[in-house]
Order: structure tokens, then C-alpha cells, then sequence
């Protein structure tokens, strides 16, 4: 199937302007509800922008199946297409940092994929308050708003920015590592929003992350992007990042010497 990403970037352009921005920090209390959690939120603005890529993105590419994560959250089954056995299929998160968006605050964005069996060919970050775009396709590089992005050169762990993502529920062997050497890493970051962490691991603004959950349309465009920009990754195994979430923690590096030192160095059963 072919696509062109541009068309792609403007489309994710409109939505970002045309359904997000007006409900940014005008959204009615009835406009907001949620899902797992108190934490976990969807928004009148999650919904529609979902609704409208499925449209437009179905009719870009006729073929293609599109996975949303809000037709996920009332339709869990939906996820068996990422199994490895269909073609081509368009990923969704409408508003990475929904919590944010609903707070006021600004980190929030639209995260895109396009996969073919298993594997992802593209992906898009877009913030709609800013108009920047993050873009990759699989071979052919990363770019932010046309211009080329490369990741953070290796330092010594004690100097490297970090974000992790490690809940104690999880991964508590890491996270009890993580609270033991606190106090030999450098400055550590949290936006609540992952597409935000990406976008700052591609550019060079934060050398490695660790994320222990990895649901498809929060971590499919970003991995590609990461990766085309010069990043290493891989789950504490060595094995290499997939659509179908596992129940390991997933590292990004600068470099794939540097993936092994932060491995070593944040293994749970290390001494």
C-alpha cells in the first residue's frame, strides 16, 4: 500500500486545529470522563479527533484497517489484529496526555502508526498547540517539521537525562533497583505524556527512558521515530520492540553500547 506522509502530516495538522485546540481548556465537566482509573480520562475531543482519522485515514488508504485506542477501550478484542496476520493498519492514540489536555496543560499530542504485519512503516507525533511534527518512515530517517533529528551522544549514566516510567506494580524488582540508585543518576523527567518523552529522545533532549507498559498506539510511531533518529532499544531480553504489548520493560538508549550499560546497570538482580 503506498501513502504519503505529507498529506498524512496535514491531516493530523487539521485535526489538531480544527477538534483539539477549541476544546483545549474549554471542555465542559460532562466532557470528560474515565476509564480505568481516576487518572485514566477521555475527553469529547479524544473521542471525535478518533472518529474523524478513522474516516479520513480509511479513505487515504482503502484497504487499510485502523485500530483506535478509544474503539480498543470499548472493544478489548479489537487488539488480535496486531497479531501479526493482517496487512496494513493504521494505529491511533487521538490524544496522548489526555490528562493533561483536560488540566490545561500543554503536553499533549496525536500519536499515528501505520503498520504492515507487524511492523511498523511510519509514524507521526503531532502537537497540535505548537504545529511541530515529528515524522519518520521505516529507512529513510527522522525528521521534526522537515528538518533531520538525531538522538543525545552517550555520556556517563550520573550525567544522561532519564525518564522512567517504572510503576512499583508492575516491575517492582526495577522499581525497588531504580529507588536504590537514586541517587547516582542525572536529572529525570515526566510529562505525563509519552508522545512528549519521544519527542525529546529523538531530538536529544533526554538520552534514555524505561517504559514497562507498552500499549501499541502509545509506543509504535515513537519506537520507529527513535529509532530512525539514531536510538537503540530493546526489552530487558535484548529482543526487539513489537506491536503486542509484553510483560517486560522496554529501554531506549542513545546507542546500543550505551543500551548495554544502562541495562546492566538497572538489572533488578544486580548485586
Amino acid at each position: 500500500m503506498s501513502f504519503d506522509p505529507d498529506a498524512v502530516t496535514a491531516l493530523l495538522a487539521e485535526a489538531g486545529q480544527t477538534i483539539i485546540m477549541p476544546r483545549f481548556r474549554n471542555l465542559r465537566a460532562d466532557q470528560i470522563s474515565t476509564k480505568s482509573g481516576p487518572n485514566d480520562l477521555v475527553t469529547a475531543a479524544d473521542l471525535e479527533c478518533e472518529a474523524f482519522l478513522t474516516e479520513r485515514l480509511a479513505a487515504m488508504t482503502p484497504g487499510a484497517a485502523v485500530l483506535g485506542e478509544e474503539a480498543v477501550a470499548s472493544n478489548p478484542g479489537l487488539l488480535e489484529m496486531l497479531s501479526g496476520n493482517e496487512g496494513d493498519i493504521w494505529i491511533i492514540d487521538p490524544i496522548d496526555g489526555t490528562y493533561n489536555f483536560a488540566h490545561g496543560d500543554e503536553r499533549f499530542a496525536i500519536l499515528l502508526a501505520l503498520t504492515h504485519k507487524g511492523t511498523t512503516r511510519a509514524g507521526w507525533i503531532h502537537f497540535p498547540t505548537t504545529g511541530e511534527t515529528y515524522c519518520a518512515v521505516a529507512s529513510e530517517g527522522a525528521f521534526k517539521n522537515g528538518e533531520r533529528l538525531r538522538v543525545a551522544a552517550p555520556k556517563p549514566i550520573r550525567r544522561m537525562t532519564a525518564v522512567l516510567y517504572v510503576g512499583k506494580g508492575r516491575a517492582p524488582a526495577l522499581y525497588d533497583r531504580i529507588q536504590s540508585v537514586k541517587q547516582e543518576l542525572g536529572t529525570r523527567r515526566f510529562a505525563r505524556c509519552v508522545a512528549s518523552e519521544y519527542a525529546g529522545l529523538a531530538s536529544g533532549e533526554i538520552h534514555y527512558a524505561i517504559f514497562t507498559r507498552q500499549l501499541p498506539w502509545d509506543h509504535a510511531a515513537g519506537c520507529l521515530i527513535h529509532a530512525e533518529a539514531g536510538g537503540a532499544q530493546g526489552y530487558f531480553d535484548g529482543e526487539p520492540y513489537r506491536l503486542q504489548e509484553r510483560d517486560l520493560p522496554l529501554l531506549l538508549a542513545p546507542d546500543a553500547a550505551s543500551w548495554d550499560d544502562l541495562h546492566a546497570f538497572f538489572e533488578p538482580d544486580r548485586a
